[in-house]
Parts: structure tokens; sequence; C-alpha cells
């Protein structure tokens, strides 16, 4: 299996003095990732800069989408998903997402609701309840859990084929012990870290890398960062299995 990440920085009005801007990891844009697995590809949340980083890493399919949860960050690029559905069967695709995710979509995109588009070229979503299970065919198979994200809950997702683990951990402030069991001695874990300071809804640095030593991934990889994360300092001081996800990283398990 293979991801591909896209993460935020820099921020409109915020000093980013401390920051090495001469370092293009240090350039990221809202957080997705692309999977690859079984023959399928799954495309995984789609923020404002979806349509240029599709673009930029030659994503041109998904069998699949699914929306971790409903914020603007996560869901505001949806709309360009409108070519995904030129190619797929029936002119949609399946989105998944849990009972908050469907809500904003059904709020934010109703043109885009049904069987079949309203017109050619337009998107159409066939809204599904992610299940706990779900089986992509091909040997795919989704696991997904509840993470508490501030006043909402996430979707924290674990990618099984061909005896590979992929878990994506994106947005949340703690693992529930279903979370840990599923991601534990995974090949390769993306967790959340927005920051150094504490917040209220996503991980810090240090309770992000305490994750990661109970669950003990293979490999882990630092996502949804912002500028307070400068690759060049942080990275260098990670333990050996884990860095700092950033731009176009390809990840294979």
């Amino acid at each position: 299996m293979g991801t591909g990440t896209s993460q935020g920085v820099p921020v409109i009005g915020y000093d980013s003095s401390g920051i090495d801007l001469s370092n293009p990891k240090n350039w990221r844009t809202r957080s997705c990732a692309h999977l690859y697995a079984g023959g399928r590809e799954i495309q995984i949340d789609a923020g404002p800069e979806f349509r240029l980083q599709c673009l930029k890493n030659s994503v041109s399919r998904a069998d699949a989408f699914i929306l971790t949860h409903g914020h603007a960050d996560h869901i505001a690029g949806m709309d360009d998903l409108r070519r995904f559905c030129d190619g797929a069967e029936g002119n949609a695709i399946d989105v998944y997402s849990n009972e908050y995710g469907l809500e904003r979509i059904r709020a934010m995109f109703p043109y885009a609701l049904g069987e079949r588009p309203a017109e050619r070229g337009y998107p159409c979503f066939r809204l599904k309840p992610m299940p706990e299970e779900l089986d992509m065919g091909g040997g795919l198979k989704i696991r997904s859990v509840s993470l508490p994200h501030g006043p909402v809950e996430t979707l924290g997702l674990v990618f099984e084929c061909g005896g590979k683990r992929v878990a994506y951990y994106t947005d949340c402030k703690s693992l529930p012990p279903r979370a840990e069991e599923l991601a534990a001695g995974a090949d390769v874990l993306a967790i959340d870290c927005l920051r150094l300071k504490p917040h209220p809804s996503h991980m810090t640095l240090s309770e992000a890398l305490e994750a990661v030593g109970r669950l003990a991934p293979k490999r882990a990889f630092l996502t949804h960062t912002t500028s307070h994360i400068d690759f060049g300092k942080i990275e260098r001081t990670l333990p050996e299995n884990c860095h700092i996800a950033y731009d176009g990283l390809t990840v294979e398990a």
C-alpha cells in the first residue's frame, strides 16, 4: 500500500520569522491523503487546495471518498471531486463519513447529492455512513473508529491489505483504547500533531510522540502540522522511526 499526503504553513497574517521558508517542506497545504491498495484508490478529505494538490501529484482517480469530519480544512474542496465523478460508473462516487460529516456535506453541496449528476460534469455524491468495517474488494478492508476532536468526533481510519496496515489518525486530541488497539504495531501511522503548545482539540508534538511510543508503528508521520513546526528543526529531534509529513510525501508499506 502507499499513501500520498499533503499538509498548513505559512498562515495569513502570522509572523513566520522563526520558520525557514527557504525549505519547501515548510510550505504545507491543508492535510489530506490518497491511498492506493488492492487495485483501489481512496481519497481521504479534500481541503481548499485539493485541486492544486491533485494536479501537482498527478491524482486523477478515486474509487471512493472518505471525509474524516466536516471542518472547512477537510471539506471545502469537495466540489473538485466532479472530475473523479466523470470517470466513475454512473458518474457518482461513494462518499463515506460520520453523521457530522454527512450533515455538513448535505448543507454545503445540496446540488451534488443523488444517484446521478444533475448535469454532465457536475459532482455527484452517494452519501453513506462509514461502518466500523468496510470491504472495498481487492483484499482492501478499512476499519474506522471515532476520535475526540473538541466538540465533534472525527474518523480514525485503518487500512488493511496484503498483511499490511496503515493507520490515518488526523485531527484528534487523544486516542481511545479501540483506536490504539487497531493501530498498534501498524506498518505506517499518520497521526495528528498541530503544534508545540497545548490545544483543546489537537495533539501537540509531545502528545503525538507519546502516542507513537505506545503504538510502536514501524514508521510514523506527524500530520496536520502548523507553522509552529519547523521541518528542519523538529525533524532531527524525532525518534528514528518518526518523521514530519510534507506535501507530496509518498510512503510505501
